[in-house]
């Protein structure tokens, strides 16, 4: 069975998406039958391997959340808008970016930059930034569709917990860095909460009883392309965890199994001697001071019950680094003494610990893409007793340039120079208000645009240019040439009867689509924004 990932629309610019599988010779007979229709009712969204594609450059490997292909990169492009943040400093004012490729090439005035390239693109009162950088996500494990984390502003992505992948995407499709299994005990958290078995490579557990086995396991781990190794010292009866709540069946009675002081020592020794960093989940005392003498580089989250304050100084003593997740972790409080993960953190932050934000997605009561609300808990609960902009700056960079910092792959999360050119926009300035972060205007992944919301319309002379450059590039595919461009509803096409093929433009998305009459197969492009520079139509 050939998966195909469709797109339903209901109305015109009201479009409904889901990902099906369906028979190839039912979509067949259905794009034929509404192709002649005012609307195209369903595009199907996936580029097969055989026949013909219009893409410049393919993708490396498969990717199976429904990525959209995207064509080859335009040589140069200039972002300019009201505000940029580069990751690093303050915003400035009246800012522009040049991308060369895929790669950040300089900031500066836009009459700076202006001679170095003629593909230019003014957002106007908007605030151009660095993608978002989520720390803590179970992407693979809960299925959750790539496409729609990328175009919510998260360009990169640390799954933390889930079969084990080796690193993907960046270039035009979401970066996911993938830690693999969480190491356990036997019959411990979480393959107890959430089942999977004995655990495995494909599970988001993975059990050792031995520091032979632990050893094992992280090589074996790391051999198949985790970027970090991450551990559960979890005994579980925190008031409030979302894992001490029913999942596959009732919840184990407490404490339960956890790797002894031993074996988690190895686990982190193993790790550092081949280069990677280790995360740890815990959610109470006993775990947290376990993994402190190990000697961990990262907790997963902020714990759930109240830490004494004598282990929450030792951890910054020591660097640890503190994704937050409190806004999926809300509930984390002591009904009787009203501690919890806020005050934990408050407690923290006054200590002077490193912070990185971490939303947890793949939970459903926070976003599929960046969380305003995560931001505005990370700024009132870090920031002391007054907030001033020092502060509010101080949390974007948690989610970008500290992120990318912490992975290791600084300049990730930054618009300086050499830095992967992942960029985001959004009308307004998210400076004075986190939730315009969670709908970008534009979203670039390795300079390819995913969403761009700045297109107002596309001009005839620009649409007929596009088609002409296509007839001379894939004259094989699109002949003859000279097809004369109609209108029905919100698609501009051309239909060509020596290969009866269609090449259309959509007004609702500003995708280019490409269908061979025989197969019926409607093959989306990306958007057409991304093709007018190759085909000099800009």
């Amino acid at each position: 069975m050939i998966h195909f990932y469709c797109v339903v629309e209901t109305s015109f610019g009201d479009i409904n998406k889901s990902t099906i599988n369906i028979r190839r010779k039912y979509i067949s007979k259905m794009i034929k039958k509404f192709f002649s229709q005012t609307a195209i009712k369903v595009l199907i969204l996936t580029i097969l391997s055989a026949g013909i594609s219009l893409n410049a450059h393919g993708h490396d490997g498969e990717d199976d959340s429904g990525a959209t292909s995207v064509p080859g990169l335009p040589a140069c492009q200039i972002l300019s808008a009201a505000r940029l943040f580069d990751g690093i400093n303050f915003p400035e004012d009246n800012k522009a970016v040049l991308i060369e490729g895929n790669k950040i090439k300089q900031v500066g005035t836009l009459a700076e930059l202006s001679s170095s390239c003629a593909n230019q693109l003014d957002l106007g009162d908007s605030t151009i930034l660095p993608g978002f950088i989520e720390s803590h996500a179970h992407i693979t494990f809960q299925n959750v569709n790539k496409d729609t984390v990328l175009k919510h502003g998260i360009t990169t992505v640390q799954d933390t917990g889930g079969p084990l992948m080796a690193v993907e995407g960046g270039q035009g499709t979401l970066r996911l860095l993938s830690v693999g299994p969480i190491i356990q005990a036997v019959g411990g958290y979480p393959l107890n909460i959430f089942g999977g078995g004995d655990g495995g490579l494909d599970q988001i557990g993975i059990h050792v009883a031995s520091v032979a086995e632990a050893e094992q396991v992280v090589t074996d781990l790391v051999t198949g392309g985790a970027t970090a190794i991450k551990v559960a010292l979890e005994p579980g009866g925190e008031s409030g965890a979302p894992w001490m709540q029913p999942h596959d069946g009732p919840v184990p009675a407490t404490p339960w199994p956890m790797i002894s002081q031993d074996i988690a020592n190895a686990i982190v020794a193993k790790a550092h001697a081949l280069g990677k960093r280790v995360l740890v989940h815990v959610g109470e005392n006993t775990g947290f001071e376990r993994a402190l003498n190990a000697g961990v580089d990262e907790f997963a989250h902020i714990p759930c019950a109240e830490i004494s304050e004598d282990l929450l100084q030792r951890a910054v003593d020591q660097g640890v680094t503190f994704v937050t997740t409190i806004d999926t972790l809300a509930s984390c409080v002591d009904t009787a003494t009203g501690k919890g993960i806020h005050s934990n953190t408050m407690s923290l932050a006054s200590k002077g610990a490193k912070f990185i934000y971490g939303s947890e997605i793949g939970h459903d009561n926070v976003p599929w893409g960046i969380n305003g609300e995560e931001l505005h808990a990370m700024l009132h609960l870090t920031s002391g007793e007054s907030i001033d902009f020092t502060d509010v700056v101080n949390v974007i960079k948690a989610a970008t340039s500290k992120a990318g910092e912490h992975l290791g792959l600084a300049p990730l999360g930054t618009l300086t120079p050499d830095a992967p050119a992942d960029v985001i926009a959004v009308k307004g300035n998210p400076f004075e208000k986190f939730k315009i972060l969670e709908y970008p205007d534009l979203v670039l992944s390795g300079g390819r645009t995913i969403v761009n919301n700045y297109i107002s319309e596309l001009s005839e002379e620009k649409i007929n240019c596009f088609f002409n450059w296509a007839e001379g590039k894939y004259s094989e595919a699109l002949a003859p040439a000279g097809a004369a461009t109609q209108i029905s509803g919100i698609y501009s096409y051309r239909y060509y009867s020596g290969t009866k093929a269609y090449l259309g433009v959509s007004s609702a998305d500003y995708h280019l689509y490409y269908m061979h009459e025989e197969d019926g197969e409607l093959h989306d492009q990306g958007l057409l924004v991304n093709w007018l520079p190759v085909s000099e139509c800009n």
